[in-house]
């Protein structure tokens, strides 16, 4: 297993671009950075477009592992730019699979927890100018995930990436996106072991139990 390293950090306030012809506003573009401080809501000098489905105080940092831009790129012969996917935090060492909900990271200053998986969406396309991009990103669990920001602080570019304490459940990222996106039958006590994460995101709770209430009818 590689150490854990910071590869990109990255913070970007929402911009209007065009994709086919249509306008649309996100704060997906970000731009690489030195430092930014990490507050309880949201990094300074980043923000989303749509609070509605983005954002808050269990999704304020967004990860993606470096690994996969290598498999991206291969699949589609094509290099990313940094922050391909609108996170803040591009790490090695952290994969979906290697990272559980309720994992606690001191990162420079902050101490950040896993709080939900990343439920991918279009923008994702759009920002990379590829319309096949989401439907894989479903298809492998390369989704990237949140932290919530347990205690403030400053990260910058070479700070250096510590666990602080695993979650005794070790329900990884990956396990969820697979339970819940390709499962075909789903157990509904797994299902009710992980909704009763109390470190789950709530938006991630709602999904679980919506698909919960999916199954009993």
């Amino acid at each position: 297993m590689h150490n854990r390293e910071i590869i990109y950090l990255s913070k970007g306030l929402p911009k209007n671009s065009v994709y086919k012809d249509e306008a649309y506003l996100s704060g997906i573009w970000k731009e690489q950075c030195e430092e930014f401080f990490v507050g309880f809501d949201q990094i300074s000098g980043d923000q989303v477009a749509n609070p509605e489905y983005h954002g808050g105080s269990e999704r304020v940092v967004c990860v993606y592992p470096f690994e996969h831009y290598a498999h991206w790129e291969n699949v589609f012969d094509k290099t990313l730019t940094p922050s391909a996917f609108g996170e803040n935090l591009t790490v090695l060492g952290m994969r979906e699979d290697q990272v559980c909900i309720g994992d606690v990271y001191q990162i420079g200053e902050a101490v950040l927890q896993v709080s939900q998986g990343r439920y991918p969406c279009s923008t994702i396309n759009k920002r990379n100018n590829n319309n096949l991009l989401l439907k894989r990103i479903v298809g492998t669990g390369y989704t990237g995930y949140f932290f919530r920001v347990l205690e403030e602080g400053k990260i910058t570019a070479d700070s250096k990436i510590k666990k602080l304490g695993s979650h005794p459940e070790q329900i990884t990222v990956s396990s969820i996106h697979h339970l819940y996106f390709h499962d075909p039958s789903p157990s509904m006590e797994v299902i009710e072991k992980i909704v009763g994460i109390d470190e789950l995101a709530g938006q991630w709770r709602k999904y679980l139990l919506d698909l919960k209430e999916k199954i009993q009818r």
